[in-house]
C-alpha cells in the first residue's frame, strides 16, 4: 500500500509518500499562508504532486484547525487566515481522482502513534503534541474519537489562572518569558540553573494538564510529541512530582503510561494512517 502524507503548517506545507511506515519520498514547500484561499490550495497541490505515485492508494491531509468531517470541509485555520471553510477533501479527490481524508494535525499525530508508533500496544490513549501549542488526539478502543468539527482534546484551551493552560505548558511558555526554546534546551544540557528552573516550572504546569487528562479520559498511556517534548528529562520529574502530590486517585495515575515519541515526520505519517483508518 502507498499513501500520500500532507502535514500543512502556517509555514510550511511537508508531503511524503509512504509505503510499509517508511516515507519513501518527501517534499516541503513554504505555505503561501497570507495569500487567497484558491492559492493555499494550489500550494497544497504542487506539494502532493512532488512525491506522487499513480498507484497510491490515497491522500491523507493533517491541517492545524478545525474540520468538518461529515462535509470534509477544513475551517478555520490557525495563520492561514484564508481558509476559513474550504471544501479540501473534494477538490484534492476531484484534481487527483484520489481517495482522500482529513483531520486535525494533533488527531493525526494520535493515529500515527497507533498505527506507526508507541501508540501500538494501547486502545486507549492520548497523544499529546507539545510545540508552539499544546495539541491533543484521542484513542479509544483503538478508534480515533474527533468529536464534533474535530474539537475534542482541546485541552490546552481549559481555562488556567489568568490565561489557558496552553500559554503555561508549550512553546508560548517560554516566550512569553522571552526565552528561545531551542537555545533554554542547550543551556539546560549543560546544567544552567536558570534553564533547568524554566523548565521545573514548566513540568508542573505541564502537570495539570495531564491531570486534567486523567479526569477526563483515565487512558492508558499518554504519549508525549512535539518540539518541546524533546526536552523531556529536563521537566519530566516536576511534571511527575506535581501529580504524585495533586492527583487524587492513586491507582489511575500509577497505571498511567508516559511514552515519548520517537518517530521522525510523524506529521507526514499520521495523515497517511488517515487513509488506513478509512478502509
Amino acid at each position: 500500500m502507498k499513501i500520500i502524507g500532507v502535514d500543512i503548517g502556517g509555514s510550511k506545507i511537508s508531503t511524503g509518500l509512504v509505503s510499509e511506515g517508511k516515507i519513501i519520498r518527501e517534499s516541503t514547500l513554504a505555505t503561501p499562508f497570507d495569500r487567497p484561499q484558491y492559492e493555499v490550495v494550489q500550494a497544497v497541490i504542487q506539494a502532493i504532486e512532488e512525491v506522487f505515485d499513480p498507484g497510491i492508494n490515497g491522500i491523507g491531509i493533517g491541517v492545524p484547525g478545525l474540520v468538518d468531517l461529515e462535509e470534509q470541509t477544513v475551517l478555520d485555520v490557525i495563520n492561514i487566515p484564508s481558509w476559513n471553510s474550504v471544501p479540501l477533501k473534494e477538490l484534492i479527490s476531484e484534481y487527483f481522482n484520489k481517495p482522500v481524508e482529513v483531520n486535525n494535525d494533533a488527531n493525526c499525530f494520535a493515529l500515527g502513534e497507533k498505527y506507526y508508533g508507541k501508540g501500538k500496544p494501547y486502545a486507549n490513549f492520548v497523544g499529546l503534541t507539545i510545540g508552539t501549542g499544546l495539541g491533543a488526539g484521542i484513542i479509544i478502543n483503538n478508534h480515533l474519537y474527533s468529536g464534533r468539527l474535530c474539537g475534542a482534546g482541546e485541552f490546552g484551551n481549559i481555562y488556567y489562572r489568568d490565561k489557558n493552560i496552553e500559554a503555561f505548558a508549550s512553546g508560548q511558555f517560554f516566550r512569553d518569558k522571552g526565552i528561545d526554546g531551542k537555545l533554554l534546551f542547550r543551556r539546560a544540557s549543560i546544567g544552567d540553573p536558570v534553564a533547568l528552573k524554566v523548565f521545573d516550572d514548566l513540568g508542573k504546569h505541564l502537570g495539570r494538564a495531564v491531570a486534567n487528562i486523567l479526569f477526563a479520559l483515565a487512558p492508558e498511556a499518554i504519549i508525549f510529541g512535539g518540539s518541546v517534548s524533546k526536552g523531556f528529562k529536563f521537566f519530566g520529574d516536576a511534571m511527575h512530582e506535581f501529580l504524585e502530590d495533586n492527583f487524587p486517585f492513586r491507582r489511575i495515575y500509577n497505571q498511567l503510561s508516559i511514552e515519548i515519541s520517537d518517530a521522525e515526520n510523524m506529521g507526514i505519517l499520521g495523515a497517511s494512517s488517515l487513509i488506513i483508518d478509512s478502509i
